[in-house]
């Protein structure tokens, strides 16, 4: 009695319907069937891939029949036609053989293959040609999707968590009136300080829907994942994806994903190659907003061993020495046990000794950045015009030396792509009288289109650049607005810190009249470094710092902050080896049975001891 499995094999991909309704899977099976009880087929088994390309070997089907096989399990295996089985000649040549190797009888029905007949001279052309097929295919939809791209067009059904496709045309989105508050959200929550862990945690214990379980209750029609068994469960993965997509900004962002040929995989594309069109659709999280966050992710955070939070200032505090970020320092140290709670250079930090400390405790920074932002603020809504006449004053000569100087770059580059145009004509027609050899040509020909590709890419970075310089009063309308956004400005919060402020560069103190000076730049988003006229009140509380007979670290030259640098780092030395010798002589007492007192620093008597 034979017991082994007939394995129908059914295949269909998205190009395969389109061209031809007969070959559905429901065709396909009824087709097979008949075929396989007119001839005597036993253990029927249905296999099928719906929606797989025949150039794809992972198909879940596919797969499934080769581990049958393996197993021992499968007598015959038939299919409609060769091109079910595969669409690469090599491929259904491997397993043709594996077939043979495993007593497995193949049908490709309507090919007239049966190798329990013998395979006739044409099966392996019919290979070739079902491949060139695929070639072919992909070669067209390549060029509709290219098409449809460059016009701005979506080529997938896929949306992002926050937008639904409008029902009247589906190349239009419109907002989610239930997600997009979820996505405004998550970005507010990080700007506040909130971790990534700590959101995810909230939005799975205030049961909101994950963004697949969402869409299938919705039964919004879109590439969908599969819904876990706690809808509710919201992971990282899903939030820091959604502060990835920049389509909440309004753009519509194309060509994400590439592939060499049909064959190979795809894989992302580099971000200079992304296709974007701006205001496609309705924003849900401004271009500010988005950049902030960006920023923030990217921004890696220690927690501490001591309450398992992280700081907000980190990757605000940057080193004015070295330009290394400031590392976060947080615990308890010294014989008391005293808490510390301050950041000091990185590079200091891994003792590579190319920097100094750059020590600057944290309530002194939150404290330098609150008093600049209530000054800037407290200006901006005294004095609206002066501001934006005193912001575009202190930028004109740096815009006219920068904007000049790209407009000069612009010429050049443009001179040099027309050139490069006119020697590739006269390097067509060289090649087309047969005065160049071929391998020379093409050589030449892929030299200069990169060269082009260089100049447009240069061309259009320096035009931002004079854009974004003619735009000193738009920068001062966001801060303006920004400004007038907060009314609360009596206390540092993270949200706070993250709108306000773009970095602090933090330089090395240097001791003045006895005292500890140090000097802290503190760089506002969308005006940099400003710094607004001192009040009455301000001007006369400076007074004695002007009088200072010993100069400032700003007023210094760089040879004696040289020095004054060479100075911290040999007192630091010296510290240390007087820590070490102390430690050793402690060590010694230890084992001699007495005691060192550090302070007076020598060996105590025996009898002194208690």
């Amino acid at each position: 009695m034979n017991t082994k499995l007939t394995i129908l094999y059914e295949r269909l991909s998205r190009e395969d319907e389109r061209e031809n309704e007969s070959v559905s899977i429901e065709n396909q099976k009824a087709f097979l069937e008949d075929y396989a009880n007119r001839n005597g087929f036993t253990n029927i088994v249905h296999l099928s891939d719906d929606g797989w390309s025949g150039t794809r070997w992972d198909r879940p089907s596919y797969l499934k029949l080769i581990e049958e096989v393996e197993r021992g399990n499968v007598g015959a295996c038939i299919t409609k036609d060769m091109s079910r089985i595969g669409r690469d000649h090599l491929r259904v040549g491997l397993l043709l053989e594996q077939f043979r190797e495993c007593n497995v009888r193949f049908i490709a029905v309507n090919d007239n293959v049966d190798t329990d007949k013998g395979m006739d001279d044409f099966t392996p052309f019919r290979n070739i040609i079902n491949e060139w097929v695929a070639r072919d295919t992909s070669r067209k939809i390549r060029t509709i999707f290219s098409a449809r791209t460059a016009q701005g067009k979506h080529v997938t059904g896929a949306l992002p968590y926050g937008y639904l496709h409008d029902p009247s045309d589906r190349q239009k989105w419109i907002l989610d009136e239930v997600a997009a508050p979820i996505v405004k959200r998550i970005y507010q929550s990080i700007i506040k300080g909130k971790s990534i862990a700590k959101i995810s945690e909230e939005l799975t214990n205030e049961k909101v829907l994950t963004p697949n379980a969402h869409w299938r209750t919705i039964k919004e029609s879109t590439s969908m994942g599969k819904v876990g068994a706690d809808p509710y469960r919201w992971s990282t993965a899903t939030i820091i994806a959604i502060t990835k997509k920049q389509e909440y900004m309004g753009l519509n962002v194309l060509n994400k994903t590439t592939k060499e040929n049909y064959k190979a995989k795809r894989k992302q594309t580099p971000k200079e190659d992304l296709i974007i069109f701006k205001d496609m659709h309705p924003i849900i999280i401004d271009e500010e907003t988005w950049h902030i966050v960006e920023r923030l992710r990217k921004t890696k955070r220690s927690t501490s061993k001591l309450d398992g939070e992280t700081n907000p200032l980190t990757g605000v505090l940057y080193c004015a020495d070295c330009g290394q970020k400031l590392y976060h320092k947080k615990g308890s140290a010294g014989r008391d046990n005293q808490p510390h709670h301050e950041y000091v250079c990185s590079s200091y930090r891994h003792y590579s000794r190319t920097c100094t400390c750059h020590y600057i405790r944290i309530a002194v920074v939150e404290n330098l950045i609150l008093t600049a932002i209530q000054r800037v603020s407290r200006y901006v809504k005294e004095n609206e015009q002066e501001f934006v006449e005193k912001l575009r004053e202190t930028s004109t000569i740096l815009q006219a030396e920068t904007v000049k100087s790209n407009r000069k770059r612009i010429g050049n580059a443009t001179r040099r792509r027309a050139d490069i145009s006119g020697l590739v004509k006269k390097l067509y027609e060289t090649y087309a009288i047969g005065k160049i050899p071929e391998e020379h040509f093409t050589e030449l020909i892929a030299d200069y289109q990169k060269e082009q590709q260089t100049l447009d890419t240069e061309i259009q970075k320096l035009q931002t650049e004079i854009e974004e310089y003619n735009t000193e009063s738009i920068k001062a309308d966001k801060f303006t607005q920004l400004v007038q956004r907060h009314t609360e400005l009596s206390e540092f919060t993270p949200l706070l810190l993250n709108e306000f402020i773009e970095k602090v560069v933090v330089h090395e103190a240097v001791k003045i009249d006895s005292k500890r000076e140090q000097k802290v730049d503190i760089y506002l988003n969308f005006i940099g470094q400003f710094e607004p006229p001192l009040t009455e009140e301000e001007q006369r509380a400076e007074i004695p710092k002007r009088t200072s007979k010993k100069k400032l670290r700003c007023e210094m030259t760089e040879e004696e902050v040289q020095r004054l640098r060479e100075r911290d780092i040999a007192r630091y030395a010296k510290k240390v080896a007087g820590k070490k010798a102390a430690e050793k002589a402690e060590r010694v007492a230890i084992l001699k049975g007495t005691k060192y007192d550090s302070q007076k620093q020598e060996e105590l008597p025996i009898d002194e001891i208690a």
